[in-house]
C-alpha cells in the first residue's frame, strides 16, 4: 500500500507525472482530455468546492451525466476533503431524496438546474452547486487528509432491501487500486473502454482510479449499449474492457463471425456470477481470456481476480496483493483450512461502515462477513459455492441454489438460469427455477430439465417448478435480481 496521506495526494502526484510525459487521460465522443488538463480541472474543482465551504468528510452527491467534467468534479470534491458519490442515473427524484435524507447528505452537484430545484424542495437545507461552477483557474488540496478519512459514498443496489450508504475511506481506495494494478499490470500503453456506470464501485475504483494512477487512457462512454459497445471496441482499439456477465452476453449477437480485436489483451468480469458455459462462449467469441473477479463495495471493490494468462474457469481468482481473504465456519470464528467456508475479508480495504440504515454492520472483529460460501484450491484460487442467505431450507434440509444453477447451465439449451426459494405450505420452502433458453439450440421442456437435476443431484434439489422467461430481471449493475423473481412469482398464479 502507498504511504501517501490520501488517495487524492497519490492521484495528484500521478496525474502531474503523466502530464509531464504528455499522456492522454480521457478519450471519447467529446474528443480528448490530456492528463495535464485533467489535473488542472480537478485542482480547479477542489478550489471551487473549498470556496463553497465544503467541510472535510462532508457528503456530496453528484447528479450528472458521465462526462469528463463530472469526473473532474468528483475527484476535485474528494481532493477538497469531501466525500462525494455519484447518484444513480434515472433514479426517481423522490427515491434520490430518500437516500440523501437517510444519510444526511445536504450538498449536491447538479448538471440540470431544474432537477436541483426539485430536490431542494424534497430535502430541507440542501445546498445545490451547478456543475459548471466547479471550474476555473484555482488550485487546492486538503493537506490534512488522512488514510482513514472518508473518500467516497456509494449506495448499495437495494436488491435485498432498502439501499444503504457505504462509506469508503482513502486507505481503501488506495489499497484496492494497488492490488488491481499489481494483478493486471496496467501501464501507460493500456486503454480501457469504460462502459460501466460510475455510481457503481467498479466504475470509479477500478476503471478510473487504477488507470489514472498508471497513466493509461480511459475511453469514456456515457452508457452501455450492446451494439454500440461492439463498435467502440472496433473504433477505439482498447486493451481491456470490464463488464458484468449480462453485458457480454448481450454483445455476443453483434459480433461478426470470427471477429477479433488485435489490441485487446483481456476482458474482465465481476459484480455477478457467471456460468462456465457462458465464460467459454464469451472467450471463444472475443478471442481473449475473460478474467473473473470478486469483491464487494463494503471492501472497496475487488478482493480476488483471475490473473491475466492464468485464469481458471469456475474460479473467482487469487487474492489481490494487500488484501486478506479467509474462510470461516459460518456463525463462528473458526478458520476453515480445507473445504467450504464463509468468505470473510479483512485488511485496509474495508469500509468505514454503513450509514442511513438500521441494518446490522457486517464487519465484526475486523472481518467483513460476506455471506458468500467458498472454497480455495491447492493453488490459492477461490471458487464461490453458494450464499448463506440464498440457501433454501426445504423441510429442514439446506439446499444451495448455486448447485442447481450449475447443473442447469450445463444443458446446451440453457442460456441463463436462476433458482430461488419460494414458500411452500408443507415444506417451508422449495426450489423454483427460472430459465432463459438459447433460441439457437434445440427446445427443451420443464420435465427434461427436472429430470436432469434428478439424475445429478438428490431429489430434494429438483425444482418444484420451472418457469421459462425471455430475460432474467437485473438490477442497475447487471446482477440478476433474485428478490424481483420472488416478488413476481409469489403473487402470480401457478403455471398449469
Amino acid at each position: 500500500m502507498s504511504t501517501v496521506q490520501s488517495i487524492s495526494h497519490r492521484l495528484r502526484s500521478a496525474l502531474q507525472a503523466h502530464a509531464a510525459a504528455g499522456h492522454t487521460a480521457l478519450i471519447g465522443p467529446f474528443g480528448e482530455v490530456s492528463y495535464a488538463q485533467l489535473a488542472r480541472d480537478i485542482d480547479a474543482a477542489a478550489a471551487a468546492a473549498h470556496d463553497h465551504g465544503l467541510q472535510r468528510g462532508e457528503l456530496v452527491g453528484l447528479v450528472t451525466r458521465k462526462t469528463p467534467e463530472a469526473i473532474a468534479a468528483f475527484f476535485g470534491l474528494m481532493q477538497a476533503g469531501g466525500c462525494p458519490g455519484f447518484m444513480e442515473p434515472g433514479l426517481a427524484l423522490d427515491a434520490a431524496a430518500e437516500r440523501m435524507l437517510a444519510v444526511g447528505m445536504l450538498r449536491l452537484v447538479v448538471e440540470d438546474a431544474e432537477a436541483g430545484a426539485q430536490l431542494q424542495a424534497l430535502v430541507p437545507g440542501l445546498q445545490v452547486i451547478a456543475l459548471e461552477a466547479l471550474s476555473g483557474d484555482g488550485s487546492w488540496i486538503d493537506d490534512g487528509l488522512s488514510p482513514d478519512d472518508r473518500a467516497q459514498i456509494l449506495f448499495t443496489s437495494g436488491s435485498t432491501g432498502k439501499s444503504k450508504g457505504v462509506l469508503q475511506p482513502h486507505r481503501g481506495l488506495d489499497s484496492n487500486a494497488s492490488g488491481v494494478i499489481a494483478h493486471t499490470q496496467i501501464t501507460p500503453d493500456d486503454r480501457l473502454l469504460h462502459a460501466m456506470p460510475v455510481h457503481h464501485t467498479n466504475g470509479v475504483n477500478n476503471q478510473l482510479i487504477a488507470p489514472f494512477l498508471c497513466g493509461a487512457q480511459v475511453v469514456l462512454i456515457e452508457r452501455f449499449r450492446a451494439e454500440d459497445c461492439v463498435q467502440q471496441l472496433r473504433d477505439y482499439a482498447p486493451t481491456y474492457l470490464t463488464g458484468v456477465p449480462t453485458m457480454y452476453a448481450r454483445m455476443l449477437p453483434f459480433l461478426k463471425e470470427g471477429e477479433r480485436f488485435p489490441s485487446l489483451r483481456f476482458l474482465r468480469c465481476g459484480s455477478a456470477p457467471i456460468t462456465p458455459a457462458l465464460q467459454v462462449q464469451i472467450e471463444e467469441a472475443f478471442g481473449v481470456q475473460l478474467l473473473v473477479s470478486y469483491g464487494l463495495s463494503e471492501a472497496t471493490c475487488t478482493s480476488t481476480m483471475n490473473p491475466p494468462g492464468a485464469r481458471r474457469i469456475g474460479s473467482i481468482g487469487t487474492v489481490l496483493e494487500g488484501q486478506v481473504v479467509k474462510l470461516f465456519k459460518p456463525g463462528t470464528d473458526e478458520v476453515v483450512d480445507r473445504g467450504e467456508g464463509e468468505i470473510r475479508i479483512g485488511g485496509e480495504a474495508l469500509m468505514l461502515g454503513y450509514i442511513g440504515t438500521d441494518a446490522a454492520q457486517p464487519i465484526e472483529r475486523g472481518w467483513l462477513l460476506t455471506g458468500d460460501l467458498g472454497r480455495f484450491d491447492e493453488d490459492g484460487y477461490l471458487s464461490i459455492t453458494g450464499r448463506i442467505k440464498d440457501v433454501i431450507i426445504r423441510g429442514g434440509e439446506n439446499i444451495s441454489p448455486a448447485l442447481i444453477e450449475a447443473e442447469l447451465s450445463r444443458h446446451a439449451s440453457v442460456a441463463e438460469c436462476c433458482v430461488v426459494g419460494l414458500p411452500h405450505h408443507d415444506l417451508g420452502e422449495v426450489p423454483v427455477a427460472f430459465v432463459v433458453l438459447d433460441p439457437s439450440a434445440p427446445a427443451v421442456d420443464a420435465d427434461a430439465l427436472q429430470g436432469l437435476i434428478r439424475q445429478k443431484l438428490a431429489r430434494t434439489y429438483v425444482p418444484q417448478e420451472i418457469h421459462f422467461l425471455k430475460t432474467l430481471p437485473v438490477n442497475g449493475v447487471g446482477k440478476v435480481d433474485r428478490r424481483a423473481l420472488q416478488r413476481r412469482f409469489e403473487v402470480a398464479p401457478k403455471a398449469a
